[in-house]
């Protein structure tokens, strides 16, 4: 399945709804430009509810992280929402001696 980016306002925030791959070429431009019109649009506090995504590559990580830059040297900010896949493949932790047991 192809990305696909629509987005919706929630007062001062624009939330954009990404379903799909966010994966190298199509998934990454698209999302890529869909920071860059909205930015030149004059939003600058962005969501991603990435609710519906079902896969991204590293291109895509990449990608995300490019647009939190992004938007950050425009001033604005850019968050996450959703972002449950990559929690499915690691296990993410908060202290170092629980990561450290948890390999016993």
């Amino acid at each position: 399945m192809v990305m696909r980016a629509t987005y919706r306002d929630a007062g001062e925030v624009t939330v954009v709804d990404i379903g799909g791959r966010i994966t190298l070429g199509e998934g990454s431009a698209l999302l890529r430009s869909t920071i860059k019109d909205l930015l030149a649009d004059g939003r600058n506090k962005i969501v991603l509810n990435l609710g519906d995504v079902n896969y991204i590559d590293s291109s895509g990580i990449g990608e995300l992280v490019t647009g939190f830059t992004t938007v950050k040297k425009a001033g604005g900010d850019l968050k996450l929402l959703h972002l449950t896949k990559l929690f499915t493949v690691f296990e993410v932790f908060s202290d170092e001696n629980t990561v450290i047991r948890s390999f016993k």
